[in-house]
């Protein structure tokens, strides 16, 4: 991750939750994505912004 890149800012993620199961989710910093363990999906962050729409988001099993 280079400096332009931008962050996520952890204290949003205790306001945000899977818009599939309502679970909390997980940060992964290295992918920059939000985990949902629980509906077995990973949103985006882009430009430090979370997309949570399904369509959006990779299946954990690919």
């Amino acid at each position: 991750m280079t400096e332009d890149t931008l962050t996520f800012d952890r204290h949003m993620l205790e306001a945000l939750v899977c818009p599939v199961t309502h679970a909390v989710l997980e940060y992964d910093a290295e992918r920059q994505e939000l985990i949902s363990r629980s509906a077995a999906l990973a949103f985006p962050i882009r430009d430090g912004i979370p997309v949570m729409l399904i369509d959006e988001a990779r299946r954990l099993d690919d």
